[in-house]
């Protein structure tokens, strides 16, 4: 039996941790509305701009810090979206890779077992490969990552799924929604080179699995309020390689289209190492929700590219434009998503 979303209410206060990021940032903001005065966010202290009601500068690793937060908020709840994804940056600094997407999580824990809060922690798609099975991967497949980030967030499972055996990890892909500072995540970034009239280089070949930020909030409110516990993936059900989502960007934008420069993950250099159709199946998620939680994303036919300068073909009267960018790769213009079963 179908029951409304809002039924399922975290256990609260709540804390989200890397409000930095994309997922975190979004998830911060649509607690707080939810639930004023009820969710405290974590942004590392060198954001600086990242300011606000209930916004805490603290970077990750600090454990005196993060022991001090939870005993004056006494969180009943947490939502780790804390990770450094630049692929690069960790490429070239390990250790920073590590301290992040690592040690991170093991601080974290000690606070959350002390507590004993429930802990839904956000982990990615690019702890595979992308070279096999030649099908949406399993939570069963082995993690065969090949970047750094990858096998960072592989040992950072490790640490939550050893140490918070009731914990939930969800694996996402690229979360598609606006970000803090306007030139991260995959939109932003690649909307930030266009509008500076700056080239785009994106892979034919590397394919994700891509969510709106607004689906993937009301499924962090469903394990936050619940209790399962393991591993689930959490990818949408439309695929997209990252050279598509450049083009919707750029056709949507209403960005000059040469700008956008397409080519094989062989060509792209030796680092950061790219990873390959990394589609997840999110099969085992769907049977526990009773429904699909994921819109397609783009949400229309209209915006999905079905050759390779589609985005060339501008429909007559049609502008681009930031705005349509907002209405329609930020958020969706559709009947209400599926309810979560209880």
């Amino acid at each position: 039996m179908f029951v409304d979303a809002a039924e399922f209410v975290p256990r609260l206060p709540l804390l989200v941790t890397g409000i930095a990021g994309v997922a975190g940032f979004n998830a911060f903001h649509y607690f707080r509305q939810r639930y004023p005065g009820r969710v405290v966010g974590i942004r590392p202290c060198q954001t600086w701009r990242l300011v606000g009601e209930g916004v805490v500068p603290l970077d990750a690793e600090d454990r005196a810090g993060l022991r001090v937060l939870f005993d004056s908020h006494r969180f009943h709840s947490v939502l780790n979206c804390t990770g450094n994804c630049a692929l690069k940056s960790c490429e070239l600094d390990p250790a920073m890779a590590r301290q992040l997407n690592v040690d991170s999580a093991a601080v974290l824990v000690e606070s959350v077992r002390a507590h004993d809060c429930r802990l839904v922690h956000l982990s990615s798609d690019l702890v595979f490969s992308g070279a096999a099975p030649l099908r949406p991967y399993l939570e069963t497949d082995r993690a065969d990552p090949v970047t750094v980030y990858g096998k960072s967030m592989v040992e950072g499972e490790q640490v939550v799924t050893r140490e918070v055996p009731r914990a939930a990890i969800l694996r996402i892909s690229l979360p598609m929604g606006p970000s803090f500072n306007g030139h991260a995540g995959a939109i932003d970034w690649i909307q930030s080179r266009f509008r500076a009239g700056r080239p785009a280089t994106l892979y034919f070949d590397e394919v994700r699995s891509c969510t709106y930020v607004d689906d993937l909030n009301a499924l962090f409110e469903r394990f936050l309020a619940g209790d399962e516990t393991g591993l689930y993936h959490a990818g949408g059900p439309r695929a997209v390689t990252l050279y598509q989502i450049g083009q919707i960007v750029n056709r949507v934008g209403g960005y000059d289209p040469h700008l956008l420069k397409g080519c094989p993950r062989r060509d792209a250099g030796p680092v950061p190492p790219r990873a390959g159709d990394v589609r997840m199946d999110s099969g085992k998620l769907r049977r526990l929700l009773g429904a699909e939680p994921f819109r397609p994303w783009p949400l229309g036919e209209d915006l999905f590219p079905t050759a390779r300068h589609w985005h060339f073909d501008r429909p007559p009267g049609q502008r681009g434009s930031i705005q349509h960018i907002a209405e329609r790769l930020y958020r969706y213009s559709s009947p209400a998503r599926p309810a979560l079963t209880g």
